[in-house]
């Protein structure tokens, strides 16, 4: 058995954030992943961030290596090709991310602020006394003896595989299964291209329900060659991801881009998109990440809301353990926080979701085509503005 103040469970994003703001405050804390340390950070990714989420924490922009594009907006395309919207400015600017060694970087911080990294070992169950969680039981990868390992706060930042959350009882009151319907499964690829691509420092997002049933189809640029490309459809649709990327994106709508280009790295995974968990709280359990479903409803991206969970949940648990016992009803402030910081923008993008994912591509092409949602609109829902459209102001769009 091994003690600590709090276990962390996942060395990600969010994770490395917990745990480096806990111990850099004098607390104990046990980072627990499935990896060996060497090969923390190294996932599968969109690799892109926005510079807003590094100004709001305090970070140091990346750089060096760790640096692989600035970027200055986004490019939308309707299904047909023949609309695009661009989406720039300066708090749209972001990063493109060499995610490896970007991960190692917020790794060695919460190290080197104290935090004890026990690598290689995966989570089997939760502990819970007396309602509530004391712990949690691994096991090293290459081996089958188990050891207990004790905190009075775990924290889940396993990423969409949950592997405590989706484990707790019902009195814990924290949900633990997510709807296939509010989960993508996508891919994604890492070519080295013959030729620099249009516009490089833009992201591009292509809108198209029958290339990517529920979801959408991305082309980001990392170096002068070579790019970010993949596919995420909604889970519910049963479809394969990569079987739809090579068919419609390589040998197809992208031939000329991807002709002759080749495979650097691959791989695909689940990614939550939905407004966070009702509760992200328990009785010693906080949950953080794609585990909460901290995660930009529209685009899937989760480096920066992870990281913003991170904070505040290492901020609330703090306060708690130096003054009583972390039940829900004292790390409750954690789901307010989040809500106040990014939550209520993540809800508001989760129905523009649903009701992107009802139209058609027909209709995608004609509301583009014709303005019904404009430039400036699709800004003001990616920064969490309102957005309000009334029928007149659609009807003077529409004639």
């Amino acid at each position: 058995m091994q003690r600590f103040d709090v276990v962390v469970v996942g060395a990600g994003t969010g994770g490395c954030t917990v745990a480096r703001r806990l111990s850099s405050q004098g607390f104990n804390v046990g980072l627990v992943d499935y990896k060996d340390e060497a090969s923390i950070g190294d996932k599968v990714c969109g690799d892109a961030i926005g510079k807003h989420h590094f100004d709001d924490l305090g970070l140091e922009y990346p750089r060096g290596d760790e640096l692989e594009r600035v970027i200055l907006g986004v490019k939308i395309y309707s299904p047909d090709m023949e609309t695009t919207f661009y989406i720039a400015g300066e708090k749209l600017h972001g990063f493109m991310i060499n995610r490896h060694i970007f991960g190692q970087r917020l790794l060695r911080e919460a190290l080197n602020a104290g935090a004890t990294l026990l690598d290689s070992m995966k989570v089997v169950k939760p502990v819970i006394e007396n309602g509530y969680l004391k712990g949690v039981v691994a096991k090293p990868v290459k081996s089958s003896e188990s050891v207990e390992l004790r905190g009075e706060v775990v924290v889940d930042a396993s990423g969409a595989s949950a592997a405590v959350r989706s484990k707790l009882p019902p009195e814990m009151e924290v949900e633990t299964q997510i709807n296939q319907e509010d989960m993508i499964v996508a891919y994604r690829e890492i070519r080295e291209v013959k030729e620099t691509p249009p516009e490089p420092d833009f992201c591009n997002i292509y809108l198209n329900l029958e290339v990517a049933p529920g979801g959408y189809y991305w082309i980001f640029p990392k170096g002068d060659m070579r790019v970010n490309v993949g596919l995420g459809v909604v889970a519910s649709s049963l479809q394969n991801p990569k079987e739809l990327l090579y068919r419609h994106v390589f040998r197809r709508l992208h031939r000329e881009l991807f002709e002759g280009s080749s495979l650097v790295h691959g791989g695909g995974g689940l990614v939550p998109t939905r407004r966070p968990l009702d509760s992200v709280v328990g009785n010693g359990f906080v949950a953080i990440g794609d585990a909460a479903c901290h995660v930009n409803p529209i685009h899937g991206g989760g480096i920066g809301p992870s990281m913003v969970g991170g904070t505040i949940a290492a901020d609330v648990i703090s306060k708690v353990l130096e003054v009583g016992k972390p039940s829900r009803e004292e790390l409750w402030p954690i789901n307010v926080m989040y809500m106040q910081r990014y939550g209520a923008k993540q809800a508001g993008l989760d129905v523009f979701r649903i009701f992107l994912q009802g139209l058609t591509d027909d209709l995608l092409n004609y509301g583009m085509r014709y303005r019904l949602v404009k430039e400036e609109d699709v800004l003001r829902a990616s920064l969490g503005e309102e957005l309000r459209l009334n029928i007149t102001e659609v009807t003077g769009r529409i004639f």
